[in-house]
């Protein structure tokens, strides 16, 4: 029996054949006995080829015997062994031949054959087996372009993920009447507030005599005569000497202004700010008017001079200004009793056919509106409602403006304002109030609109508030102006140490005046215009309610009352108000406001998502098919060998090429064992096994042989022994030859 070594040293039993010696009296095989009984047990494994020690390759055996056995092994000194038949042995040359070995490739390139050939995406598979480069070019663009535009696609989908679908439906039910709030545009009767107006208003009248020369100025109603001011209180005007007025002449770059206090000319310095009018004037003038604020100090550096090429704006603005302050040092229960009651305001009221009075209504004063008064508040928790459309079944009022109480510097318009509103919000009059003329019936038809938004991430819209960075200064629902006022009067309080006479104060701030705030007007202005211009950031931080309702408004006007019922009108009215006041009523006095619905018809707007996850996954599996006849499972496949099988294939080589330089490291450090078989070379080494055949499982189970043993062999065969002998030593008569003797 020979044993036979293969590179990893281990020793391993190989089937031998025992022929026959001379004079024997066994037959000869033949050759399909022969070859049967050569044929080895075990099934080969896959394994590398054996080589001698050195790198050497074994050579094969060829002759005779190798032809007739199919695989034969020689070794130096051992006759030949037979370990695999021949169909098992092309078998195994096929699959050494295969250029493609799947996942397990040993290069990219073999993967990628491998994936082209195998996956259901045609584009890819045509790559490789077309024939011609022009042919695998195009079919390399054709792929490279679908790939490009399911990418492209998929992006697409992907960002209009996040987008809504916006459903209207109309609704026919009984309907909440909304609250409406009533505001006098002259906020103070102006009897009453004269005394505390008194000095600003003589200021003014001096600043238009010496302006435009202006000298009788006085309101519908008859007061007493002014006093004439004298020189010495004119040197010493206190609001001038605050906030002085100055004149630009024409065509002057020279910066040279005229101070109306002084009366002489000066030259102004720092910032000259323009501010458009938003009053249309007659005619245009050659001087531009402004007021100049400086900071406490009074250096010429920290000043500004705002300029209006309207003198009125320039006069209102200055007087509103001082108007302001003056009324920041007064008790809130005074100016309440300054105003106007809900009984002089309101002459009659009417609502779905049913008599009102005050009782209906609930106070809410307005620092630059004074009183005002809510219809429909729910204060009481009581929602009024209404079940028919039309101007019979709203609300009715006429108001008693009286235009003689009204302050002549500070107002230059009459009539009332009006805002349409929730429960839960806060009325802003001077943003969104609708105004209402004097004798004239004003008619508002409604129309009902509920918005429902989605909020993050579909859009930026809040459900409540809470989440925006900015404390409400306002007992009310959170809104976008609620937001933007509150974050407007936070800045002032930080800046200025105030809070702006026109909105409510944060806890703990007073409103400005120059008395304990010497330079609030200046921060003031320099704020607002951070604040027009955003540089704030209020705009970017506020932002609107995913749910809200709006009134959409259709306003008429007519003539009230008639001139053919005017007289008989105006004197029920007279007698009616005639318990309080002793004068027959004005037609311009008065003015008739209806609030009604068109008809019960609620609009809702919401929206909803316009994508799904199942959607997107459709939208993703029809991009697929339609570009490259791909699914889910080719997905995989791709993650599978670009991200897996693709880096396996890197890492493979790379660990081979290190643990290549580090047995090389290694070899160069130390000197080989001259009684280590490896260490011998060439065929020389007695461990050697000369096969072209990879190792088998025999061979992988073999021992390592002893070092300096010597390995046992059968020689082989001697051929010329090899003959037929005959059957029988005697033979029978009757078959014999008679010819021989």
């Amino acid at each position: 029996m020979l044993r036979c070594v293969s590179e990893a040293g281990a020793a391993q039993p190989v089937r031998t054949h025992a022929f026959p010696l001379p004079g024997s009296s066994a037959a000869v095989p033949d050759r399909t006995s022969l070859q049967q009984s050569t044929k080895v047990s075990f099934r080969r494994p896959r394994a590398k080829p054996q080589r001698c020690a050195g790198g050497v390759p074994a050579p094969p055996i060829s002759g005779k015997l190798g032809g007739i056995f199919g695989t034969s092994r020689r070794s130096p000194t051992a006759g030949p062994t037979f370990t695999m038949a021949p169909g098992e042995k092309i078998k195994a040359k096929i699959k050494k031949n295969l250029t493609v070995r799947g996942p397990q490739a040993s290069s990219i390139k073999e993967l990628m054959e491998w994936y082209c050939l195998n996956t259901n995406t045609h584009g890819c598979r045509r790559i490789v087996v077309s024939r011609g480069r022009l042919r695998k070019l195009i079919w390399i663009m054709l792929t490279l372009s679908a790939v490009g535009l399911i990418l492209w696609q998929c992006a697409l989908l992907v960002l209009s993920f996040y987008t809504v679908s916006v459903s209207i439906k109309v609704h026919f039910h009984k309907l909440d009447f909304p609250a409406v709030t009533i505001c006098n545009i002259n906020p103070y009767r102006y009897s009453v507030v004269k005394e505390l107006l008194a000095g600003l208003d003589q200021e003014t009248k001096n600043a238009l005599k010496n302006l435009y020369g202006l000298s009788n100025i006085k309101s519908r109603k008859r007061r007493e005569a002014d006093p004439p001011q004298t020189a010495e209180e004119n040197s010493h005007s206190k609001f001038l000497n605050i906030l002085p007025l100055v004149v630009f002449e024409a065509n002057d770059t020279t910066k040279e202004v005229t101070d109306l206090l002084t009366g002489r000319k000066r030259k102004v310095s720092g910032t000259i700010i323009h501010k458009a009018s938003d009053v249309m004037h007659v005619q245009e003038t050659k001087k531009t008017v402004g007021f100049q604020m400086c900071e406490k100090n009074g250096t010429n550096d920290d000043c500004a001079t705002y300029t209006f090429n309207s003198g009125v704006n320039a006069i209102r603005e200055w007087y509103k200004l001082h108007y302001m302050n003056i009324m920041a040092q007064v008790p809130l229960e005074k100016k309440i009793n300054m105003s106007y009651s809900a009984e002089e305001l309101l002459v009659t009221c009417f609502f779905d056919g049913v008599s009102c009075d005050a009782r209906n209504f609930t106070l809410f004063h307005h620092p630059m509106y004074g009183n005002c008064y809510t219809f429909n508040g729910a204060t009481n928790g009581t929602v009024l409602s209404t079940s028919m459309g039309g101007s019979e079944y709203g609300l009715q009022v006429v108001l008693y403006i009286d235009e003689e109480e009204y302050n002549p510097f500070l107002i230059s318009s009459t009539g009332a304002k009006v805002v349409i509103h929730r429960q839960d919000e806060y009325p802003f009059i001077e943003d969104i109030g609708t105004e209402i003329e004097t004798a004239m019936a004003t008619s508002m038809g409604m129309h009902l609109t509920e918005s429902f938004k989605l909020s993050e991430p579909y859009s930026q819209c809040t459900k409540d508030g809470s989440d925006v960075p900015v404390k409400s200064v306002y007992d009310a629902t959170y809104s976008l102006q609620i937001c933007l006022h509150s974050c407007f009067q936070r800045h002032m309080a930080e800046k200025c140490h105030c809070a702006q006479y026109s909105q409510p104060a944060p806890e703990n701030v007073s409103y400005c005046n120059y008395q304990k705030h010497p330079n609030w007007m200046y921060c003031y202005y320099k704020l607002h215009q951070a604040f027009v211009r955003e540089e704030l950031g209020c705009q970017a931080i506020c932002r609107e309610p995913c749910n809200f309702k709006e009134w959409s408004l259709t306003t008429s006007l007519a003539q009230w009352p008639s001139d053919i019922s005017e007289n008989w009108i105006l004197d029920v009215l007279t007698w009616d108000k005639g318990q309080k006041e002793n004068k027959r009523l004005n037609k311009t006095d008065l003015a008739k406001l209806l609030i009604f619905y068109k008809d019960l018809n609620q609009r809702s707007i919401k929206e909803s998502p316009a994508n799904s996850i199942e959607t997107l996954l459709s939208n993703f599996g029809g991009q697929l098919g339609l570009w490259m006849s791909c699914s889910v499972v080719c997905v995989l496949e791709i993650i599978e060998v670009f991200f897996i099988d693709f880096f396996s294939v890197i890492a493979r080589r790379c660990w081979q090429k290190t643990k290549k330089r580090w047995a090389q490291r290694k070899s160069q450090q130390g000197q080989p064992s001259p009684e280590n078989p490896s260490d011998l070379t060439g065929c020389d080494n007695p461990t050697c096994v000369l096969d072209d055949d990879p190792p088998t499982f025999s061979t992988a189970l073999q021992l390592p042989q002893a070092p300096g043993a010597h390995v046992p062999g059968t020689p082989p065969p001697k051929y010329n022994t090899l003959r037929i002998e005959r059957a029988f030593s005697n033979q029978l008569q009757d078959t014999q030859d008679p010819e021989k003797p």
